[in-house]
């Protein structure tokens, strides 16, 4: 491991300077390792570290870690399961993942306390510099555009935490991954689409006897303590190690969940689902945590002369589930071959390829996506479409394929063609088609 001071003490310039050790940033210090540039990769906190999250991986995030030679260590430190089983309405649904020509049929839960540090360790073992419990405070020597806008930086100003001696680490790139409360982004001047979907999250551990169950539990119908309809899901994920990771979402846009207490919400899913997890007092591991997630591409300007923001940072969280992982990895791989390609040309605008690289792999994606949260928000239509969708089987399947992103593109089945027909009527799913569903017609036109 690689301190602070003994970077200082050394006239190092790094190809690239990663902030934040998380899977966006740790995936792309893994990348950029691997084709042999020099990195330095910052994080506040050392490994092993909590991190609030519903700790489940996706056939997508299952992907990646193989990509990066992780799965048999994730397979070791973790709990595969087969598919989601989804409750709403009086119905319940069990399935399976859908096979794939590139992702697997299964996903793994795991804590972030064991994942993240074995993608950052790895990064380390080919080459990076892995800098612990050292926080980077700001940008050396920013650059601004003519209207006031930051164009780039040549490094990091950072704080050893243990002895608060600081020093500066430089880079020719600089790439932001310090999460979706970015210090480092708001220097570089991103903010946020508000009206674009925001999650709120909070999650808990609990023992269980039903901890290895082959399935990810996720609840449709949640409701408050008036028995009113939220918008959002709860979650019950077996770990596999003796506990289960039990938590509540809230997707919105344009305030939908204000006012709710999710405090009050985790208590009273908890409380509705204890009976079937042995729930309580004495098998709760410790008080539930939780954040905001913006999601959809929702942060942003994430391209600068010489800087990119990924992951969280950039907002890139899946607004159909609420699932960052995956979505960490690749971007953080997408920036790494952009970076690379910088690098060797030894031009920057390379850099620009990196929004066009986003948009090819999630704008329609996404865009969908915005539009679904949109509608969900609504409780009188959550409670007809997933009321209605969960007593047909074959429909909630192809749901599940669209809400995980995993469409094949070698064929088309009936998840491939409902999703192309959903990107075209994105445009206009938010308004017209909201108001339709509400009864409401003129008010649409």
């Amino acid at each position: 491991m690689t301190s602070l001071s003994e970077i200082v003490s050394k006239p190092t310039v790094f190809d690239c300077v990663i902030v934040g050790a998380g899977p966006s940033g740790s995936a792309c210090a893994y990348w950029l390792a691997e084709a042999g540039w020099s990195v330095c990769l910052i994080e506040k906190k050392k490994f092993p570290r909590e991190k609030t999250c519903g700790d489940g991986l996706t056939p997508r995030s299952v992907h990646q870690l193989a990509q990066m030679g992780l799965e048999p260590a994730v397979a070791a430190n973790g709990h595969r399961y087969n598919g989601l089983r989804a409750f709403g309405f009086g119905a319940t649904l069990e399935m399976n993942w859908p096979d794939h020509p590139v992702f697997p049929n299964y996903g793994y839960t795991i804590t972030r306390f064991n994942l993240d540090g074995l993608v950052a360790q790895r990064a380390e073992e080919l080459g990076a510099v892995l800098v612990n419990g050292v926080e980077a405070l700001g940008l050396v020597e920013p650059t601004q555009s003519p209207n006031g806008g930051l164009l780039g930086a040549s490094g990091v100003l950072a704080a050893e935490k243990s002895t608060g001696a600081t020093g500066e680490i430089r880079g020719r790139y600089v790439i932001v991954a310090d999460g979706q409360n970015s210090r480092l982004g708001r220097e570089l001047g991103t903010s946020r689409n508000r009206s674009w979907p925001m999650g709120m999250a909070l999650r808990g551990y609990y023992t269980s006897e039903r901890h290895d169950e082959p399935w990810i539990d996720s609840h449709l119908d949640i409701r408050d303590p008036k028995g009113d309809v939220v918008p959002g899901y709860g979650w019950i994920f077996p770990l596999g190690d003796g506990r289960v990771n039990v938590g509540v979402g809230l997707l919105s846009t344009g305030g939908a969940w204000k006012g709710v207490n999710t405090t009050k919400l985790q208590e009273y899913f908890v409380a509705q689902t204890a009976d079937a997890w042995g729930l309580n007092d004495e098998s709760c591991c410790g008080p539930a945590t939780g954040g905001r997630l913006p999601m959809g591409l929702s942060l942003g300007p994430r391209t600068g002369a010489n800087t990119l923001t990924i992951g969280d940072a950039a907002g890139t969280v899946n607004p159909f589930n609420g699932e960052g992982i995956a979505y960490g990895y690749e971007t953080g791989r997408l920036a790494a071959g952009v970076v690379g390609e910088a690098l060797l040309a030894n031009d920057a605008s390379a850099l620009a390829l990196y929004d066009e690289r986003l948009d090819q792999a999630y704008g329609d994606y996404y865009k969908v996506a915005r539009a679904f949260v949109r509608i969900i928000s609504e409780p009188r239509i959550l409670t007809a479409c997933v009321g209605v969708g969960m007593r047909v089987e074959p429909l909630m399947t192809e749901l599940l394929t669209i809400m995980a992103n995993l469409m094949r593109n070698d064929k088309l089945g009936p998840a491939e063609v409902g999703y192309r027909a959903l990107v075209r009527l994105a445009d206009v799913i938010p308004e017209r088609a909201y108001h339709l569903l509400l009864g409401d017609a003129t008010s649409a036109d």
